[in-house]
């Protein structure tokens, strides 16, 4: 029987980005999400859908179907002045902020000059596919 939307899963996993973990299970407890409410990316609720409890797949989610292709467009340069109250600012820092409607944002910091700061609004993984190892815990 296919996983309902709403409803409770839990998984044991690991992600990997060209063969390197990037994420997965805390301390051996399982991930527990809702599914179909977008708590997971859409591309592996497809991939988990038919599923059972116990069951384990490796599952290859492309990067069109977990956080994009990279957006060259992304990349865009901004005055210092806009980053005065960040101390210790780094190339490779990623930053939090609110865009003018209020709604969170995240970048990368990408080059420094003087006058200018490169950054880089993509998320760190789009254009990557992700390489799945998931174990269906439970479904509640």
């Amino acid at each position: 029987m296919p996983i309902e939307i709403n409803q409770t899963v839990k998984i044991m996993f690991e992600v990997r980005v060209d063969g390197i973990v990037v994420d997965g299970s805390r301390s051996n407890k399982p991930f527990e999400f809702q599914f179909g409410v977008g708590q997971v990316i859409a591309g592996l609720e497809k991939r988990i859908i038919n599923m059972k409890s116990g069951e384990a797949a490796d599952i290859l989610v492309p990067a069109a179907e977990a956080y994009g292709e990279y957006d060259p467009a992304g990349i865009q340069t901004l005055p210092m002045k806009q980053f005065e109250g960040i101390k210790d600012l780094k190339i490779g820092m990623q930053i939090q902020a609110q865009d003018a409607d209020d709604q969170p944002i995240q970048f990368i910091v990408k080059e420094i000059t003087e006058y200018e700061v490169k950054v880089d609004f993509n998320h760190p993984l789009a254009g990557k596919d992700l390489e799945y190892k998931v174990k269906i815990d439970s479904l509640l």
